[in-house]
């Protein structure tokens, strides 16, 4: 007979990949146990769930400003009316245990399956925990985290396990050195040609674009090629900047686009990565032990991006630069020594796998029918 899991983790792709990874590692696990979704109808995790082959449930659910405004005001009975239809959903498939990956849909999850006594896993994606997870892992019967000494951040670090942070399938499985000399060619890279990959989101980030148009004349006689990926939101901006660039002559060849669609293809084509510090992306890198120099974005909640970068760094897996300090000059001062001396960019390379978790998504999957053996009540 199936049973059914229920999970949440929506908003951004940081929330619902690892969601996924996970329900899918759970599905190979105990294929009696179906993993069902309770998401937001007009966010990500309406289209990337039913994509992934499995099914969701839609609710209404208030997400909190993060500012004093008049919509605080109607949040309680929001929560309250979220939390009622999700138990009542969790009636209906009879569910038998819960995970929760983050965002605001996870909270009436997480309260409904507390009210239900089913036993409940929450996932961290970053060293400092979000809103959502902090207030349900007060009724989590386990907190997998992805970073070690963030359990002394939640309220009971006794019931937490560090997992890693759960990577999409196609990252996980990627040959990079197999797929370099194609994914170099896909991109109208030279295959032999030491390459530098640039991004910042699906967005970009203003300050990175920046800093590596400013390096452009500064690399000197460094070997390298780079792939700059802007964000769709400053392409037109940023790409008119590499044209006066070109204009001036010089520098190394340079491939931009916009966006990346298939991001295993620029990881492959990658020897070094400059980027924010989002938690998918660390995941990402180090699942492949990619080195990186990451730029954490300054004004993200709780400054998480530059915990979760010196995490890294710390592990000898990454080099930091602080958005603040960020230019042309130091671009290059950071990136120019490893990309001149392969020994001390394999270093690196071998900090970030060791400090990466492939199995993540296994790691977390378990978590759940070992509480349902144990027949904990939360």
């Amino acid at each position: 007979m199936t049973r059914v899991v229920l999970f949440a983790g929506g908003g951004t792709a940081g929330h619902v990949f690892p969601a996924l990874a996970t329900a899918r590692a759970l599905r190979e696990l105990e294929p009696d146990l179906e993993p069902v979704f309770i998401g937001v109808e007009d966010r990500l995790e309406a289209q990337l769930v039913p994509a992934a082959g499995f099914r969701l449930h839609t609710i209404t659910t208030p997400a909190v400003p993060r500012r004093p405004s008049p919509r605080l005001l109607k949040v309680p009975g929001g929560v309250r009316r979220a939390v009622a239809r999700t138990m009542e959903l969790a009636r209906e498939e009879h569910a038998v245990a819960a995970a929760t990956f983050g965002g605001y849909v996870s909270f009436p999850v997480a309260r409904a399956a507390y009210r239900l006594a089913l036993p409940l896993v929450v996932h961290e994606q970053n060293a400092v925990p979000g809103l959502a997870n902090r207030v349900a892992a007060r009724w989590a019967d386990r907190i997998a985290v992805s970073v070690p000494g963030s359990a002394l951040r939640f309220p009971h670090p006794e019931r937490c396990a560090v997992t890693g942070n759960p990577v999409r399938e196609e990252i996980v499985g990627l040959d990079r050195e197999a797929l370099r000399t194609e994914a170099r060619e896909r991109f109208d890279l030279r295959p032999d040609r030491p390459t530098l990959l640039v991004f910042g989101g699906s967005q970009g980030a203003r300050s990175i674009n920046g800093a590596i148009i400013a390096a452009q004349p500064l690399w000197g006689d460094v070997d390298v090629q780079i792939l700059h990926a802007t964000g769709r939101a400053s392409y037109e901006v940023t790409a008119t900047a590499w044209a006066r660039m070109r204009e001036e002559g010089g520098g190394p060849r340079v491939k931009v686009v916009d966006f990346i669609d298939r991001m295993a293809d620029a990881y492959a084509a990658a020897d070094l990565v400059v980027c924010r510090a989002g938690a998918t992306t660390i995941a990402e890198l180090t699942t492949l032990g990619i080195p990186a120099v990451l730029v954490p974005y300054p004004h993200a909640t709780a400054d998480h991006q530059t915990e979760n970068a010196d995490a890294l760094a710390r592990a000898g897996g990454a080099i930091v630069l602080r958005d603040s300090e960020l230019d042309g000059r130091a671009l290059v001062d950071a990136c120019a020594p490893l990309l001149s001396h392969p020994a001390e960019l394999a270093a690196l390379a071998d900090g970030s796998r060791a400090f990466g978790r492939p199995d993540a998504a296994a790691n977390v999957a378990r978590l759940i029918p070992h509480l349902l053996e144990r027949k904990v009540p939360s």
